[in-house]
C-alpha cells in the first residue's frame, strides 16, 4: 500500500459546552438490555462511538435543523461544536478522551481530531474530501477519502497516511479499528456492499451467509475482535459478529436498527428508527 505524509494543522480552540442529563428507558431483547439515548430537545440522536469507560459520542439535530456533536459521560451530555462550523459530527472516542469527527464550515467539509480542547484538521494530501471515522487507544485514526481515482480507506499514524484499498473493489471505506485490526465496507463491481476485516495485511470479506442479506457494513471492532455493523435484508438490522457467529441486533419494536460501535466490555452503541414517525434515536446495549 502507498504511504503518504501530511502535516496536521492545529488551531487551539475549545468546543462549546452545554450539559444535559440522560433519560434512561431500558428495553430487553435476546439477552441485551437497551438504554435509549436522546439528547433533550433534539429531533434526531445517533450514538456512534464508545470507549472502554462507557463514554459515548455521536450527533444530534436540533429543532432548527443544525447538527451538533455530543459527548455523553457519566450520564451528562456535552455539546461539541467546531469553531465556525454550521454542522459538527462526533464519530469516535478512545480511552484518552480523544474524539474524531467531521464538521462543515460554509460549503467546506473537514475532518478533525479533538484532543485536550484543541481541534486539529485532518486532510489526506491530494484529496477532495476526507472523512475520519474512528480512533483507537494508540491514537491511530482511520477513515476514507475521495480523489480523482475514487473512494479509498486510510490509516493515519504518526502523521503518515497509509492507503487502504480492498483488491478489486470499486470503493473502500474504513469504519473502525482496534490495536491490530481494521474493519469497514467495500463496493464490488456489481455495486454490492460487503464488510471486510483487515488483519496482518490480509483482507477477509464479512458477509452473513444466512440468506437474503443484500449488503453488510462492518462498523466497529473491539480489542476482543468482536465486530458490529449493519445488514440489510427485508429491512435495516444490526449485527454482532463474534468468533464467526452472527447475532442479529434489533431494538424491540423498532422499524430498523444499526449497530455502530462496540467497546472492550461488549457495550454496543447505535441507532434505531421508530416505525410510525421514522424518528431516529440512539441506544447503548449490554
Amino acid at each position: 500500500m502507498k504511504r503518504l505524509k501530511n502535516t496536521l494543522i492545529a488551531p487551539t480552540v475549545w468546543l462549546s459546552t452545554v450539559v444535559f442529563f440522560l433519560a434512561i428507558a431500558p428495553l430487553e431483547a435476546f439477552g441485551l438490555t437497551f438504554t435509549m439515548i436522546d439528547v433533550p430537545g433534539a429531533i434526531r440522536t445517533l450514538a456512534i462511538g464508545i470507549n472502554t469507560y462507557g463514554d459515548i459520542v455521536g450527533w444530534f439535530q436540533d429543532p432548527k435543523g443544525i447538527i451538533h456533536g455530543f459527548l455523553l459521560s457519566e450520564g451528562r451530555f456535552t455539546t461539541i461544536d467546531a469553531p465556525g462550523a454550521t454542522h459538527t459530527v462526533a464519530l469516535g472516542i478512545n480511552v484518552r478522551g480523544q474524539i474524531v469527527g467531521h464538521h462543515v464550515s460554509g460549503e467546506k467539509f473537514q475532518s478533525f481530531l479533538l484532543d485536550n480542547g484543541n481541534f486539529t484538521t485532518i486532510d489526506v494530501p491530494g484529496s477532495t474530501s476526507t472523512g475520519v471515522q474512528g480512533i483507537n487507544n494508540q491514537g491511530q485514526i482511520v477513515g476514507d477519502y475521495i480523489d480523482v481515482g475514487g473512494t479509498h480507506g486510510f490509516l493515519l499514524e504518526d502523521g503518515n497516511f497509509t492507503v487502504i484499498d480492498v483488491p478489486g473493489a470499486m470503493a473502500t471505506k474504513v469504519r473502525g479499528l482496534n490495536a491490530r485490526q481494521i474493519v469497514g465496507v467495500y463496493i464490488d463491481a456489481r455495486f454490492t456492499e460487503h464488510g471486510f476485516l483487515l488483519a496482518d495485511g490480509n483482507f477477509t470479506t464479512i458477509d452473513d451467509v444466512s440468506g437474503g442479506v443484500r449488503f453488510v457494513d462492518a462498523g466497529g471492532i473491539n480489542a476482543r475482535g468482536q465486530i458490529v455493523g449493519e445488514q440489510f435484508d427485508e429491512g435495516m438490522r444490526g449485527f454482532l459478529l463474534d468468533k464467526g457467529n452472527f447475532t442479529t441486533i434489533d431494538v424491540p419494536g423498532a422499524a430498523g436498527t444499526t449497530a455502530l460501535g462496540i467497546n472492550t466490555r461488549g457495550q454496543i452503541v447505535g441507532m434505531y428508527v421508530t416505525p410510525r414517525t421514522g424518528a431516529e434515536h440512539g441506544f447503548v446495549a449490554e
